[in-house]
């Protein structure tokens, strides 16, 4: 945790040969405006504000794509499709340091497993790729949508129309704009990584893109399968060493976990990374 590491995850950053991955905690400092609740992006904090602010069923409160599915089975799809709709479509939400920090570096290629719009407000007006993740739906064996974003408006097209240069921005678990899709319920995610493992929900030319890569994971942890199986393939053909992970009071099983994948947990928190608590160690 030295200026040193800082300095090289920083350069990597800019020269693109080392990708940031968003996970909750990213967002841990957005409030919203109108009446200053925080944003809710944990998978706990997700479950309260699903089922109006109360805790579920013990057994449903372990992880948000359970009780998503509980909720879908119950009230139907549409349920939770409205719910993040109006969570981080409707309601307007504070910048995340994170993202301002990212703004300005404006990296080649990230990926957000958040479902929020944040880094997709970060690249307005610069054109750029946007990759959302998609499941159970028909007619395409694909489980992703991709636009084009024009530097004003946003366009569907297929991945063979896809022009190299541009930024990428990949959202595995969707977002509301440009057009309202999400990996939520037990469902979606069972067919969004079974397809995930098959090589459909990532686009070819991303497949070449993040080859080589190393990744910087920004307020993610990964004590659950879910996350643990979406990062390990949507990091395949990564660089070894794969890279780091900002996790201050990391688990036995996350050191284990990582370690397989050749990442480096570094202790440290968001102050750290963002450049205002650079304390040599």
């Amino acid at each position: 945790m030295t200026p040193q590491l800082h300095a090289e995850l920083l350069a990597g950053l800019k020269d693109g040969s080392i990708v940031p991955y968003l996970g909750p905690g990213a967002l841990a400092d957005v409030r919203a405006l109108d009446d200053g609740r925080p944003m809710p992006a944990t998978s706990d904090a997700l479950i309260l504000a699903l089922n109006g602010g109360k805790p579920m069923a013990q057994k449903l409160m372990y992880e948000f794509p359970r009780a998503a599915m509980n909720v879908e089975l119950k009230r139907g799809r549409a349920a939770v499709t409205k719910f993040l709709d109006a969570t981080y479509g409707a309601t307007r939400w504070t910048r995340a340091a994170v993202h301002d920090w990212l703004k300005a570096l404006r990296p080649g290629y990230v990926i957000d497993i958040n479902r929020d719009t944040q880094l997709i407000d970060s690249y307005a007006g610069v054109p750029h790729l946007l990759v959302l993740g998609c499941a159970r739906i028909g007619g395409t064996d694909y489980r992703f949508k991709l636009f084009l974003h024009d530097g004003g408006d946003y366009t569907a097209i297929q991945p063979e129309e896809a022009p190299t240069g541009l930024p990428v921005l990949f959202k595995p678990m969707g977002a509301p704009h440009p057009e309202a899709g999400y990996i939520a319920s037990d469902a979606d995610y069972v067919d969004y990584i079974t397809e995930l493992m098959g090589g459909f929900a990532v686009p070819a030319f991303v497949k070449e893109l993040r080859r080589g890569k190393r990744y910087l994971f920004i307020g993610i942890r990964f004590n659950r399968d879910t996350e643990r199986m979406v990062m390990s393939d949507l990091i395949h053909a990564a660089a070894n060493p794969a890279g780091w992970a900002l996790i201050e009071q990391p688990t036995d099983k996350e050191r284990r976990f990582l370690g397989r994948l050749g990442i480096e947990i570094v202790a440290a928190g968001l102050p750290w990374l963002l450049g205002t608590e650079l304390v040599s160690c």
